[in-house]
């Protein structure tokens, strides 16, 4: 465990960056920000269609392992790509072995809620359309991808679709009320956000929806009777830090399989910083354990 890493990180996130105009200059700098992540060697791209979204295809050089990763980049609902999140998935991929699927959904605020929804549900059926067995599937995300990972899941089982067999999100944004105890506990030791900074990003997505809708915050009301096993990783040092431990805290109660994965000092989705930070690579092989263990 490195506290000098922790702190190279945290530093850099501190430093002082242009104030985007709008939403095409906010997902320009998000892009050029995102791709200076470290993609592991060991992977190659494609890309397929899943339902009428475009995916991009990442798998190992050599033989694959039996599984598939259904994963939804970041960005705040309205930012990134596959290729925004290209460095996390590939090392997910190169820790399991088994293929990934990145759709790319649509963003808002063109495409408010439930638009990323319907496309990861679509997805979601596409790939078992395909003679995927769901037994073999885990849905996973990273910030509000991995409330996609989440409520796609749900919205799933209301469509009546087999569950896949396990769900990873990495600093989940899983309340769009925002009323964690973090939001004001974490406030300023968070480098990244703040409940100010939140509230109009998540806006954008909720488009005057009841932020209390279990798919806009499944950490307040969302019913997880048998959900799958689930996965979540978080940093003490985030403001979203309780959107996981309540989301966990739901989950057990309702029976479901969870994990609770926190690594103190280090900030959101810090699993980014695989190859940068240790506790990244260690988060991510805890991951890749968790996907061997329970994907067949």
């Amino acid at each position: 465990m490195s506290k000098s890493q922790k702190a190279e990180i945290d530093a850099i996130l501190r430093q002082p960056r242009p104030q985007p105009r709008n939403v095409e200059e906010m997902r320009a700098g998000y892009a050029t920000a995102q791709t200076r992540m470290p993609v592991p060697d060991g992977i190659r791209t494609s890309e397929t269609a899943l339902g009428d979204r475009r995916a991009l295809i990442v798998e190992p050089i050599g033989p694959a392992h039996p599984g598939t990763i259904l994963y939804f980049h970041g960005g705040a609902w309205s930012l990134g790509s596959p290729e925004t999140a290209l460095a996390l998935t590939a090392a997910l991929v190169t820790r399991t072995g088994m293929r990934a699927l990145s759709v790319d959904y649509r963003l808002a605020p063109e495409h408010p809620y439930p638009a990323a929804i319907d496309d990861g549900t679509n997805a979601y059926q596409a790939l078992l359309e395909s003679g995927a067995d769901p037994a073999g599937i885990a849905l996973a995300g990273d910030s509000a991808g991995g409330s996609l990972a989440v409520t796609t899941t749900l919205r799933a089982r209301e469509s009546g679709l087999a569950a896949p067999a396990a769900v990873v999100a990495f600093s989940g944004s899983f309340d769009l009320t925002l009323s964690g105890d973090s939001m004001d506990a974490k406030a300023g030791i968070d480098p990244i956000f703040t409940r100010e900074m939140l509230g109009p990003i998540g806006g954008m997505y909720r488009a005057g929806h009841d932020a209390r809708d279990p798919l806009l915050s499944p950490a307040v009301s969302a019913d997880l009777t048998g959900f799958p096993a689930l996965l979540l990783q978080a940093g003490t040092n985030e403001v979203l830090l309780d959107d996981s431990v309540r989301l966990a805290t739901r989950a057990i109660a309702a029976g479901v399989d969870a994990v609770l994965d926190i690594t103190s000092d280090v900030p959101h989705v810090f699993q980014s910083f695989a190859g940068i930070l240790d506790e990244a690579d260690q988060a991510l092989d805890r991951a890749a354990l968790f996907l061997a263990q329970r994907l067949r």
